[in-house]
């Protein structure tokens, strides 16, 4: 598997993105356990999570305690950089709601490192901005929480290109990395993508595979993703990764899966190289 970097840390050039394994419509147990130990041993070493991931509202932090359970259970799981999110919360009727006050977030941290197991996370970012907390309060608590050695690095989700240079700023150029929103679907986080790079901070895109279920078929707007695929003898999902991975060496994706089969079809796209007529193509789809 080939590697990038967040911050001083170097992981697998893709990694899992866990939050299907929690939500509505998530599988067993036994199959969430499966997906994560198909990833591990792909050579997966970043795995994506937040305490939010989760469906009912007794079950805060679902998600991390699950890949706990999945880690603790493999013999690379020590080899894992998990990076978790607070910020978000879901009351169990199906919405989502924010909360980015320090002390929630001081708190949410806390029980985030308990569910882990952990002496400190290794990758900690604030969720969502919270337009009734003022976004440098927030940041501030991720950067307090940094200082006291809770978490080793430090990151933001869901953020505009202000918001980013607000971010390194408070946290004294530590800022590691970005996540946020961006596939064939939905490219508006370019810009941030672009000052990513510029600043050289990791950029997680989301939900990286959107649109590109719908890319066979007739009269589709991503049916580029669909030939390119077919003279490869890949799927449409590793062109959509590996288009994204050519895009900058920032670029680290999460693709959601709950299935090993998917997951390990979404690894193989960090060995697919695009020619550049074809990433030109893609680009401009």
């Amino acid at each position: 598997m080939p590697t990038r970097r967040i911050g001083d840390v170097e992981v697998s050039a893709i990694g899992l993105g866990a939050m299907p394994m929690s939500i509505e419509g998530r599988p067993d147990e036994e199959r969430s356990i499966a997906t994560i130990h198909a990833a591990l041993d792909a050579g997966v070493t970043l795995i994506d999570t937040a305490d939010a991931y989760h469906r009912d509202a007794g079950e805060v932090g679902h998600n991390e305690s699950l890949i706990a359970e999945a880690l603790a259970s493999h013999e690379r799981g020590k080899d894992v950089l998990v990076a978790t999110k607070g910020g978000h919360l879901r009351p169990g009727d199906g919405s989502w709601t924010l909360d980015g006050s320090p002390r929630h977030l001081k708190e949410a941290c806390e029980a985030s490192l308990s569910r882990l197991g952990a002496e400190a996370i290794g990758l900690y970012q604030f969720h969502r901005p919270d337009p009734r907390v003022p976004y440098e309060e927030s940041v501030g608590a991720v950067r307090d929480l940094l200082d006291e050695g809770k978490i080793l690095q430090a990151g933001i989700s869901n953020a505009n290109p202000d918001q980013i240079r607000l971010a390194n700023e408070i946290l004294g150029g530590r800022l590691v990395s970005v996540q946020n929103q961006f596939s064939p679907a939905f490219r508006s986080s370019e810009p941030e993508l672009r000052l990513c790079d510029e600043l050289g901070i990791a950029f997680l895109p989301w939900s990286p595979l959107g649109g590109i279920s719908r890319a066979g078929e007739l009269g589709s707007a991503h049916a580029p993703f669909a030939r390119i695929a077919e003279k490869h003898g890949v799927s449409p999902q590793q062109v959509c990764l590996a288009w994204m991975l050519a895009k900058s060496p920032v670029v680290v994706p999460i693709p959601g899966s709950s299935r090993p089969e998917t997951i390990r079809d979404s690894l193989a796209a960090a060995d697919l190289v695009l020619a550049a007529d074809e990433l030109a193509e893609l680009d401009a789809v």
